[in-house]
This record gives structure tokens, sequence and C-alpha cells, in this order.
């Protein structure tokens, strides 16, 4: 059982973008990005309107944050130097990030933007004012390809999501609130998480923990990112759920699509076409598979069977510290990787090893959504499913006495 990221993680990670560095003719790679700056160095926090600048040199790793996370980012074993500012506005972010790289010498850094972004209305003189910037997406880059330990956590993660998701089925029942329901069972898998891993468990700043699940019922489910309606579970209710745990900032996503008591013949129908298109797709996984050959299958299959209007996104994306990571399963992909508006390249539009996807193709009528979504890990010989929540009909149909 893997809980947590080993060290030797960031030590890796710190010398792949040390290597993309001294490819550069820039002094520091520096990080603006919350989630960036928690991949490399470990130091995990909210992105507000405090902005936090991390400097990487080919021998040094400083950082600049406002005073109020000194004392947790001091704790951190791979930064050498922490320089703090009073609150935003009162303070002098950039202005205080750039005497920390005038301390390490540098002119001319390589940034993942022109300076901090505009989170919780922050408006702040960019980077270029000060020193020579050219961007880089090195981090974006690196985590396209998972891990063995991250895979292990995304893993571990799946594992409470099914337990959540066990929960919120046997809470799911005519009459029932699908927020009391989509409550009770994220706190008890997460009870039975917790219990279970005691001090292993390591608790994160940023996003929610550590188990959670719920559901958008009847005609939301038409809408693939419908709200949690303010009304009670009906007979004849379709569900569309969704459950996930962090674990060390690493997440999973399992979906299903369920029915309050019996299907009618025309949503088990489209349930079966849904169900079909999901299989298309994992079938089509591998490494060395075009990443847009996988959305063409599924799209092709929904042409053959007259419901291609009913598709309104495309097959998956990639997960991991975040819920939605490139690559993405699209159409498109292939273009995109190869014109002048990106940094990617004809490599970047195949499947590799180590690519964690969600594959969830959609059907979504006038009055009900259909959607299944399980996170598949891309092996050297083939795949391997990290959720595995029943998916046939049968196992997602609550009963109702």
């Amino acid at each position: 059982m893997v809980t947590q990221l080993p060290a030797g993680e960031f030590e890796g990670r710190l010398e792949r973008v040390r290597d993309r560095l001294a490819e550069t003719d820039a002094d520091a790679g520096v990080w603006f990005g919350a989630t960036s700056i928690e991949y490399l160095v470990g130091f995990d926090h909210i992105q507000t309107e405090r902005p936090v600048v991390l400097a990487v040199t080919d021998d040094r790793i400083e950082i600049t944050v406002p005073r109020l996370e000194v004392e947790r980012v001091s704790a951190n074993p791979r930064i050498d130097a922490v320089h703090h500012y009073d609150d935003y506005p009162g303070g002098r972010p950039i202005r205080t990030a750039v005497d920390m790289l005038e301390g390490l010498d540098v002119d001319r850094v390589a940034s993942d933007g022109e300076g901090a972004p505009g989170t919780m209305g922050y408006q702040g003189p960019p980077l270029t004012e000060f020193v020579d910037v050219e961007t880089q997406g090195w981090v974006s880059r690196l985590r396209w390809e998972k891990s063995d330990a991250e895979i292990d956590l995304i893993r571990e993660s799946a594992k409470w999501a099914n337990l959540a998701h066990r929960y919120l089925a046997d809470y799911t029942e005519p009459g029932a609130h699908p927020a009391t329901a989509s409550q009770r069972a994220s706190t008890d898998a997460s009870r039975a998480m917790l219990d279970a891993l005691g001090d292993r468990y390591v608790a994160r700043t940023r996003g929610s923990g550590p188990v959670s699940a719920g559901y958008i019922t009847g005609e939301q489910t038409r809408l693939p990112h419908g709200h949690t309606a303010n009304r009670r579970l009906e007979e004849g209710d379709v569900l569309v759920t969704g459950a996930t745990a962090n674990v060390d900032g690493y997440h999973s996503e399992l979906e299903r699509t369920m029915f309050v008591g019996e299907p009618s013949d025309e949503q088990a129908h489209y349930f079966e076409l849904m169900c079909e298109a999901q299989d298309i797709a994992i079938e089509a996984l591998g490494p060395d598979v075009p990443i847009a050959a996988v959305d063409r299958a599924v799209r092709n299959y929904f042409e053959e069977q007259g419901v291609a209007d009913l598709s309104q996104h495309h097959v998956g994306h990639n997960i991991g510290l975040a819920g939605h990571e490139p690559p993405y399963i699209d159409q498109g992909w292939g273009d995109h990787c190869e014109s002048d508006d990106t940094s990617y390249d004809a490599d970047d539009a195949m499947m590799r090893p180590g690519h964690v996807w969600t594959i969830e193709p959609g059907i979504y009528t006038e009055t009900y959504g259909y959607r299944h979504s399980d996170t598949i890990a891309v092996t050297e010989d083939g795949i391997e499913w990290l959720t595995y929540y029943p998916r046939d009909l049968e196992s997602n149909i609550i009963s109702v006495e």
C-alpha cells in the first residue's frame, strides 16, 4: 500500500527540469503555478491573490512566499532559502521575487508565465518588467507520463473511490436527497480511509479530502456538467455518479450511470450504447496508439448507431494531481500537437506508458444523460484498469421495494 510519494520522486523531477534548463540560455527555472510547485518540491498551497514564486538553478532552490506561508514552507527539505513579503497588496511579491533572483545572480529565466496569474483579483507587474523571460511548460509536460509511484497513488485512490461508490449506492433510495446521500457516503468512506491508513494518510492543503462521492439526478444528467438539483430522488430517476479520493494529492475518477428502479427500454438502450462506446475506447488504448484515433473510433461507432448528435464531448483526459490534465483524447489532438501554436510535436500525439486516462464517452438525450468513467493506465505492453466498480446494467440498478 503506497500512500505518499517517496523523496526520490522529487529528486528525479528536479533533475529533469535542470536538464531542460541546461538546454536554454536561462540561469534559472521559475514557476508561479501552485500545482507545478507542488510537483517539483512538494510544497502544497492554495493559489490565491498572494503569489508564490519558485526558482530553481543548477545548484539552488529558493522560494518567495507571503508571510503567512513562511512556517509551512520552511520545513521543506528541498528548499535552500525562503524569501517573504507582507500580505498583498501591501507587500511587493514580484519585487521580492526579483531580489531573490538577483541574489542568485540570475539575469534570464525560463518561467511558466510572464508573471503571477490574476487569481482572486491579483494585479501586479509581470516578471518581464525586471528580468528577461522565456516561457516554458516543462512541468506540465513532465506530468503526462506518471511514474510507478504516482500510479500506485492513483490505484490507492481508486480503491477508496470504489468504497465511496458502494456507500453511495447503498444510501440511494426514493425520497433521499442527493446532497444528504452524497455527504453520508463521502463521510463514511473518508472515516474508513482514515481509520485504515492512520498517520500514513497525507493531508493536503490543496484539493478536497479525503474521499468524495455524489451524483447529478434526473434531467440534470442531460447536461455533462449538471448540478445537484434541490429535489429528492424518485423512482425512475437516472443518476450520473462520481467518486474519487485524494491520496497525497493524486486522484482517480469513477463515474457510473445508475437507475432508481427498473429502467425503461429506451433508457436501457442508451445505457448499452454508452457501455459499448466505452468498451471500444478502452480496447483501443495502448502504447504507441495515436491518441486521436481512440476518439475517432468512438465517434465512428456513434455515427453507425445514429446517435452522433447526442455526443457532446471527447472520450477522456489524463488525470493525476489535477482532475483534468493533458493530453486529451480528442480527434483533434494530433493536429493540435503539430500546430505552430503549441510546444508539442508529433511524438506527443501518441499514447505512452505512464499515461493515466479517464475513459468517459457520453450520450445526452433531451431528457437524460448516460456516462460511465473509468481510470485506465497505459503500461509497457497494454493497459491496467485502476477503477473497478461493476459497469453492467443490473449492477447499476437501485432496487425499489
